[in-house]
């Protein structure tokens, strides 16, 4: 249980983010959730919610510095934010380029300089990125998202020998094709048969298992995958 526990969970509007701030709430903890839009939850009294756009980098850092001065202690944080486009890098225009990096690199980066302080001085706390299998492995059209998620890892790996001193954990998760609207507007989607897709709620298990771990440990990476790898290709 995560009683009196407070967490600060980014994207908690839909897919993996939702479904971990609603697992995290059923087990007794609070969640400051970071979204473009509002969700709203079963146990709304203990979810708190920020409307604020990652891609504006200096905004949304100043916004998290307000967050942690309003919060008595907050334990840790989930870094999930992020999108997905999946082309030959020559369709991106430098523009695209700069954005699409912006949120699902640079903003996880920049959170995390903004609550790295708190904790560390604290001396205590839980740091959990969602990365992908993309960061395991680079495939066709993904040029830019592999290079985000290959660039979160070892961001990952780095902050986690940083902040051992102070009691800080730092895990990333790498999941495979996650059921979520995540593959909305992609053309492409796992399988829906058993076996070819994760349920997001078990991104948001794997989550709870993580905070829930031993002291004096920490789980580097944890990598998920369906039983069967399906892609589903719209006509």
């Amino acid at each position: 249980m995560l009683k009196n526990k407070t967490y600060l969970v980014t994207g908690s509007s839909s897919g993996i983010g939702k479904s971990v701030s609603e697992i995290l709430l059923n087990n007794g903890a609070k969640v400051i959730g970071i979204s473009r839009k509002k969700t709203l939850f079963k146990k709304t009294k203990n979810y708190f919610h920020y409307e604020i756009d990652l891609s504006d980098l200096e905004k949304s850092y100043n916004e998290v510095l307000k967050i942690l001065l309003k919060y008595n202690k907050i334990d840790g944080f989930v870094s999930n934010a992020g999108n997905g486009v999946f082309k030959s890098l020559e369709n991106f225009s430098p523009y695209q380029i700069n954005q699409f990096i912006k949120l699902n690199l640079t903003s996880h980066i920049i959170i995390t300089r903004a609550i790295l302080p708190y904790l560390k001085k604290n001396k205590t706390g839980n740091i959990i990125f969602i990365g992908s299998e993309s960061a395991l492995k680079g495939k066709k059209y993904g040029s830019l998202y592999s290079s985000c998620k290959f660039g979160l890892r070892g961001f990952s790996q780095s902050i986690r020998e940083e902040c051992a001193n102070n009691n800080i954990k730092v895990t990333i998760v790498n999941p495979g094709m996650v059921k979520t609207p995540f593959f909305k507007k992609l053309g492409f989607s796992p399988g829906k048969s058993f076996g070819e897709f994760i349920e997001s709620s078990e991104v948001g298990k794997i989550v709870l298992y993580i905070l829930n771990f031993g002291d004096g440990m920490v789980l580097d990476e944890i990598n998920l995958s369906p039983l069967k790898k399906v892609i589903k290709f719209d006509k």
